[in-house]
């Protein structure tokens, strides 16, 4: 009898480990966790898992593709502006998401697409890639038509929800700060395009698509975008449109997340994350 109890004992186990782990298994299925590519970002994470708000993925359907999207919706009573967050290089991170969280904390409804949706191993997305390399390639992959038609999907998905007010905005950071600028010239119904440290149009007869005003946000030690600033203002004057470039001292590329990250040692990319942050949302209460 012994010997039979010690069995059914151990076979109970077994019985729960499994059904411990099953849930798991559906979560991740509906909820994928995106890719941690652009480094540690547990901090990021956490910050996600102690929001108040209501933060839902969607699946947005473009043609035959579905985009999947992080969306947070706002604790407020009227309508919202919507914002278009656009992921860095490295894919839609926990800290892409955050930000989207943090627009929802100030009022606005946020989404960010992953659009590395599809393109990752097994037909996954972001949260299928493992290492900085293979992301950046994938990214690179991208068709700049698809790219496209992947924000226009969403942005028009967005604007149409019940609680949207129907204001569109769009923000990216580094390649997604480019691609923001570059949706500006696809996009005319934008209520404004807002650019952290990426490069603009290279001509003239894209520049002149774009109808809303566009703000950009660049460290002082980002060589490579800053050397980028000039041509684009020569551009943005001879047509006519609104670009009002700050440049934050001491900054390097990506202080919007380095600012955040606790083990960031850069003073200039908090002090840049601080200021940038708080002009963003003095411009966005202005739409």
């Amino acid at each position: 009898m012994r010997k039979l109890s010690i069995t059914i004992a151990e076979v109970l186990v077994l019985a729960v480990a499994a059904l411990a782990q099953a849930p798991v298994t559906m979560q991740h299925q509906h909820t994928p966790e995106p890719s941690l590519v652009a480094g540690g970002q547990d901090w990021a994470k956490r910050r996600l898992e102690k929001s108040p708000r209501h933060g839902e993925w969607v699946q947005v359907k473009n043609g035959s593709r579905t985009v999947n999207s992080f969306i947070v919706y706002p604790e407020v009573k009227n309508r919202a502006t919507a914002i278009l967050v656009i992921h860095e290089i490295f894919g839609l991170t926990d800290w892409a998401r955050s930000v989207a969280d943090q627009l929802a904390q100030a009022g606005y409804i946020a989404i960010a697409p992953d659009l590395l949706s599809g393109a990752g191993p097994n037909g996954g997305g972001s949260s299928e890639f493992t290492d900085r390399g293979s992301v950046g390639q994938a990214i690179g992959k991208l068709p700049p038509e698809q790219i496209t038609a992947d924000l226009n999907a969403v942005a028009d998905y967005v604007a149409k929800l019940p609680a949207s007010n129907g204001k569109v905005a769009v923000a990216g950071f580094c390649w997604g700060g480019g691609q923001s600028f570059r949706f500006a010239t696809n996009r005319p119904g934008l209520a404004a395009a807002f650019v952290f440290y990426g490069p603009g149009p290279d001509s003239a007869d894209a520049v002149a698509k774009i109808k809303a005003p566009v703000y950009g946000f660049y460290g002082g030690n980002d060589a490579r975008i800053g050397a980028t600033i000039p041509k684009t203002q020569e551009l943005m004057k001879a047509a006519n449109k609104f670009y009002e470039p700050v440049n934050y001292e001491g900054a390097g590329h990506g202080f919007m997340r380095a600012g955040e990250d606790p083990t960031n040692t850069v003073e200039a990319n908090k002090k840049a994350h601080d200021e940038a942050w708080t002009r963003w949302l003095g411009l966005l209460k202005k739409l």
